[in-house]
């Protein structure tokens, strides 16, 4: 396994003292945290539905953001890489992971507008209006 990325969570000031560590791979995303007690998370890329980033007064001095991430993995579900160094080109570079996993397994993710009509609607079913 060739792991593309690796940093540590930084503290409030930028240094990365702390014992959660982020990286990931051509195909899944790891976290791994604690000293003592590691606890380590994987999901796959394919599974990311949604990435953006957040960036703090503090983090922006520091130089450092925050990525909140949005799967559907059952274990993580919604979590966040926080205090991350050059926050954008790392989001940049695991979006485009994420398309390329995608393309490579052809998975696509389907969005559904409401237009507020419900989908289920029966037609033939309507009430009379006198």
């Amino acid at each position: 396994m060739d792991i593309l990325w690796k940093a540590r969570k930084r503290v409030w000031c930028g240094l990365p003292w702390t014992f959660t560590v982020y990286s990931y791979s051509k195909d899944r995303l790891f976290i791994k945290r604690g000293m003592l007690n590691i606890q380590e998370d994987e999901v796959r890329l394919y599974r990311i539905l949604d990435l953006s980033v957040k960036r703090s007064f503090g983090q922006r001095i520091f130089g450092m953001g925050t990525i909140e991430i949005d799967s559907s993995d059952k274990s993580l579900g919604k979590f966040e890489l926080k205090n991350i160094k050059n926050v954008r080109d790392v989001k940049e570079e695991l979006s485009n992971l994420i398309e390329e996993e995608r393309e490579r397994k052809r998975i696509s993710t389907r969005e559904y507008i409401s237009d507020g009509h419900d989908a289920d609607f029966d037609e033939d079913h309507t009430d009379d209006v006198m």
